[in-house]
């Protein structure tokens, strides 16, 4: 089978998706505030339709349907088999009524019943064509609906996560690059950039603003965001021990100066952008 930019992201969420479901609580508790902002921004009120995009394991989805009501509807999409059966199974857990889990690519997937708004917490950076992507959702908001999505701003505005690269570049062959421009965390860095896919798609009244949000963090929880969660997962997957061990020694001790009595005050400097239909 020919690889395509589409199989490749769904390949690489496939194995991304089962390390976010075994770290699910912590990315949570750091996410929720932007997760918080986003439905915010969006409004959704009683009785209202809410799509929530690259949805993963459900927490924007809840905080939707908690503002949808008993007579709305919230609808989680992604493309992560195993994060969307573990929103399906949360919610059921939990008692959430009015919330519903898909698997599919919201690049290209035929919504059937239009949206009042759409929310996303960090799952829009990832589209291999996000002018497409875009377009495709607004076809599935009502005329005039909203869309209210965070995305990261630059590497530069986040050091936390450069600072393991750094560390970890020695022992490697290669790494990973943030490309402005290609499916990834730092995709939307360039506001501009946003703006233009935004207005090629067909959305109006465009705004775009900056989000800092304080999530601190243990030491160890660090280590678990810089080695398990980050860009340096899938390349030290497959790697023996010692370079691990040589890894995680050499991030540890990069990660030091950030860490007073045992927590690192780290901010999430993100974009909030809004747009409508």
């Amino acid at each position: 089978m020919t690889a395509t930019p589409e199989r490749d992201m769904a390949a690489y969420w496939d194995r991304a998706g089962r390390v976010w479901v075994e770290h699910q609580a912590l990315l949570d508790r750091i996410m929720a505030p932007i997760a918080e902002a986003v439905v915010d921004a969006a409004g959704p009120v009683n009785g209202e339709r809410v799509l929530d995009v690259g949805c993963g394991s459900g927490a924007t989805t809840f905080a939707a349907a908690w503002r949808t009501g008993p007579e709305g509807h919230a609808v989680g999409v992604d493309i992560s088999g195993a994060l969307v059966e573990l929103a399906r199974r949360r919610a059921g857990e939990d008692g959430i009524e009015g919330v519903e889990f898909l698997l599919a690519d919201a690049q290209v997937h035929a919504f059937e019943t239009p949206f009042d708004a759409i929310v996303s917490r960090f799952g829009v950076m990832f589209f291999p064509d996000p002018v497409a992507a875009f377009a495709n959702l607004r076809r599935a908001i009502k005329p005039g609906g909203r869309l209210a999505f965070a995305a990261w701003r630059s590497p530069e505005e986040n050091p936390l996560s450069l600072v393991p690269l750094k560390a970890a570049a020695p022992f490697l062959p290669s790494m990973p690059a943030f490309e402005k421009d290609a499916p990834g965390r730092f995709a939307f860095a360039d506001p501009e950039r946003v703006r233009t896919i935004l207005e090629a798609s067909g959305w109006r009244d465009i705004q775009i603003a900056p989000l800092d949000v304080a999530s601190p963090l243990t030491a160890d929880e660090l280590m678990t965001m810089s080695l398990r969660v980050g860009p340096l997962n899938p390349i030290l997957k497959d790697a023996d021990a010692a370079l691990r061990g040589k890894v995680a020694a050499a991030v540890k001790e990069a990660l030091e100066p950030y860490v007073t009595k045992g927590v690192a005050e780290m901010t999430s400097a993100c974009w909030l952008v809004t747009a409508e239909g």
